[in-house]
């Protein structure tokens, strides 16, 4: 979920003047860093996310995730952690995830951030969690030019359990071509990084095989379709609508029915809810698959479940999991390492890459690229919703 990158982009030169207002000296960031903090004591790891506002379901549950891998996996290893939260709701910007780096950054028992969630909190954070020595790894940050490109707009510390956009593009437009058979496909993107980004890279994929591409362009305040229905071909087979509101896809979908078109409706992982996207026949992308069908998880989900009876299992979740774990297998060694003491938050930094996890949450073993600070050979898992507005895995 990015929508917080239009947000960003809308602040302008105010957020920016936001973010130098409340920047540190750099010789208090590398005081931060330094400060020696004993394994035995209480470390603390923080989740930045949205737990409030339109992208507050995404934040609560990663939360879940979070809180059950702190509780099953820091005793395991000999640490006492405790989870902090920080809300960043995506309509109000930048400006919360940069006060919240900042008061992250000058708690030297912070060890580790869990997030940022949103892209566009990433972009606006990494220079300050860097230059404080703190590893954040997001369990959903998608955006390509994170960690991919010559103008990255993250640092060093920052890693994703999740791959980027520049796979899902091309994933989603494969899946369209081989297995869809699809000849001609409407694209609408939003006018945004995220939305136009995501576009083009399923266009280029699109036309190199010889499909017949028809790309309209919309506001993101855009709430009634109507109009860009009306030019969706009556033989356009799919219309790819990477928006980062499941509603909008909703909506769009209603209305392409009402006017009697034949498209389908293929969204992204910012689309990807099925309490709000879940017209039947429609598809959707996102980085997780459905854990269930992995066989080693169940205990897992089943400890989950117990922990919260009333949560749903779905695809935003476990990731965090997946992040928290590669947080404190960091911690640990750099603890092992300064042999009782992390004498440099830097020090978990450059342990976050080293080794490996098997039976990774989301499948197979977990490891980072060598090239990136991405997980290697990460893929986007498709899938279609059905007439009960359940999500199957397709591909």
């Amino acid at each position: 979920m990015k929508r917080a990158i239009a947000l960003a982009l809308a602040a302008g030169v105010a957020a920016v003047l936001a973010a130098n207002a409340v920047a540190r000296p750099a010789s208090e960031t590398r005081t931060s860093a330094s400060q020696a903090v004993s394994c035995k004591s209480t470390l603390k790891i923080a989740l930045v996310t949205p737990l409030t506002g339109g992208a507050g379901f995404l934040g609560n549950a990663q939360l879940t995730w979070a809180k059950y891998a702190v509780k099953t996996l820091a005793p395991k290893m000999g640490l006492k952690v405790r989870l902090i939260t920080g809300d960043t709701p995506v309509e109000q910007g930048p400006a919360p995830a940069q006060a919240l780096a900042q008061k992250y950054v000058a708690d030297r028992s912070v060890v580790a951030v869990i997030g940022p969630a949103t892209s566009g909190a990433v972009a606006a954070t990494s220079k300050a969690y860097a230059d404080a020595g703190l590893a954040h790894i997001s369990p959903s940050a998608t955006r390509t030019s994170l960690t991919q490109g010559s103008a990255r707009e993250a640092t060093p510390a920052f890693f994703r359990v999740v791959p980027g956009d520049y796979i899902q593009g091309p994933s989603d437009a494969r899946f369209m071509i081989e297995k869809l058979k699809v000849t001609k496909v409407v694209i609408i993107d939003f006018q945004e990084p995220y939305s136009v980004g995501l576009a083009d890279a399923a266009q280029v994929v699109l036309r190199a095989k010889g499909v017949n591409v028809i790309r309209e362009s919309t506001s993101v305040k855009t709430t009634d379709y109507s109009s860009l229905v009306t030019k969706v071909p009556s033989d356009a087979q799919i219309v790819f609508f990477p928006t980062q509101q499941p509603e909008d896809a909703q909506t769009f979908g209603q209305q392409l029915l009402e006017q009697g078109k034949r498209a389908k409706v293929f969204g992204g992982d910012g689309s990807n809810s099925p309490d709000k996207f879940k017209l039947a026949g429609s598809y959707v992308s996102n980085f997780a698959p459905d854990i269930s069908g992995i066989a080693y998880n169940k205990a897992l989900i089943a400890g989950w479940k117990k922990d919260n009876p009333s949560a749903n299992l779905e695809s935003f979740g476990p990731p965090t999991y997946g992040a928290v774990q590669v947080a404190l297998n960091a911690v640990k060694r750099a603890c092992t390492a300064g042999k009782g003491q992390i004498k440099n938050r830097r020090d978990v930094v450059r342990n976050v890459k080293r080794g490996s996890i098997k039976n990774w949450i989301l499948g197979g073993t977990f490891r980072f690229s060598t090239k990136s600070n991405d997980p290697l050979n990460a893929k986007f898992y498709i899938f279609q919703i059905q007439s009960n507005g359940s999500y199957k895995l397709v591909g």
